[in-house]
């Protein structure tokens, strides 16, 4: 698809569907894995605006919080590259690993890191040098991590492990035994606490970084693979995976499983939004999102949105709920005060606000205010 023809598609989607009164100031920046490219968003307006090329296939965006930086990571080239969100282009660019599978902000905002499966390492690139800076070796071939504001923690499937690292003195300073195939890694209440999903017996193991013990090892009723909870209220985290249509809380806190919910179809990706609280469930067999009422834990209502919706982001005035659809190409914006005004009328708006065509495969993405 040529540029013209890409932009043109999006025109026409955006004027097939109801218009928004006023949208929300600032642009999303949409990673398009196959399309090689980040679509710019103006959601002001809901249209593409921009669309720039990158060399290689980008899976991974992330805004600066106080610089004015996007950066994406291309994992087969292992190269992060840095976009100017005023002239929506790429201003620089550094090759930190082999290549990579995932990568993060660190807490200060000063450095990125990335995790290096090939090269069995964390790898750090300083936001002002944009160079190669420190590199954690690591015992075994890693899966996923996280940051906390002094230490990393990264799982290692092979070694049924997870692996806390000193972000400052760059080593590993503990081992901690999980359980078979650990995946998805996620620090809790600020760096207190690190939760990791075995795959392998469908358990989540929840460990005291503080006193360096394991506290719980959980059994779920779903392979815990993507997790979800609110930073201001990260008392309940959400959790989906393979196995059941299905949606488990778990209170980290106490330690225990509170509930499992029947949500959807093949639940994924999730997302929540503060005030009102709804959290957002993608069903990527059936193509839509499935809306529970934070408060109640009841459904409110499931939104056809797209063919395999991957990645749900809620805008910062927790306005809308845009959902990235892998297959169509396109993402679906939700109108949160649409169903919000459905508890005092019969009939209320669609919530569905419109379609945007963005590009060949999109998979992550970020909205930044202007």
């Amino acid at each position: 698809m040529d540029r013209r023809t890409f932009l043109v598609g999006a025109a026409t989607s955006l004027a097939c569907s109801r218009p928004a009164a006023t949208g929300f100031p600032g642009n999303l920046f949409v990673a398009n894995q196959e399309g090689r490219s980040i679509a710019v968003v103006d959601l002001t307006k809901f249209r593409v605006s921009r669309e720039i090329g990158i060399e290689g296939n980008p899976t991974a965006i992330i805004s600066h919080w106080k610089r004015p930086a996007v950066y994406v990571l291309t994992p087969e080239t292992g190269t992060v590259h840095e976009i100017d969100p005023a002239t929506f282009s790429v201003r620089r660019k550094v090759r930190l690993a082999p290549s990579a599978t995932s990568m993060r902000l660190s807490a200060d905002g000063e450095s990125l890191w990335i995790l290096s499966r090939e090269a069995r390492a964390l790898v750090q690139t300083p936001v002002d040098g944009f160079q190669t800076g420190a590199r954690i070796k690591l015992p075994g071939a890693p899966e996923d991590f996280d940051l906390a504001p002094e230490i990393a923690v990264v799982s290692l499937p092979a070694e049924g492990s997870l692996a806390i690292a000193s972000l400052r003195r760059g080593k590993i300073e503990q081992m901690v035994a999980t359980g078979p195939d650990p995946g998805t890694v996620r620090f809790h209440a600020q760096g207190r606490k690190a939760l990791c999903g075995n795959r392998g017996n469908r358990t989540l193991t929840i460990y005291d970084v503080l006193r360096g013990r394991i506290v719980a090892h959980l059994p779920v009723a779903v392979t815990p693979e993507n997790f979800c909870y609110k930073a201001s209220n990260d008392g309940v985290m959400y959790i989906t995976g393979a196995g059941m249509d299905a949606l488990v809380v778990v209170y980290p806190y106490p330690s225990e499983v509170h509930e499992t919910l029947l949500m959807g179809r093949s639940p994924g990706a999730m997302a929540v939004s503060g005030a009102p609280e709804y959290l957002f469930v993608a069903n990527t067999e059936s193509g839509n999102v499935t809306v529970m009422d934070v408060e109640t834990s009841k459904v409110r209502l499931s939104v056809a949105v797209g063919s395999e919706p991957r990645q749900i982001v809620v805008t910062p005035d927790d306005r809308f709920a845009i959902t990235l659809n892998s297959r169509s190409g396109d993402l679906a914006v939700i109108d949160i005060a649409a169903f919000e005004s459905s508890r005092r009328a019969r009939t209320a708006p669609t919530p569905l606000l419109t379609m945007i065509r963005v590009g060949a495969k999109p998979v992550s993405a970020v909205v930044r205010r202007t």
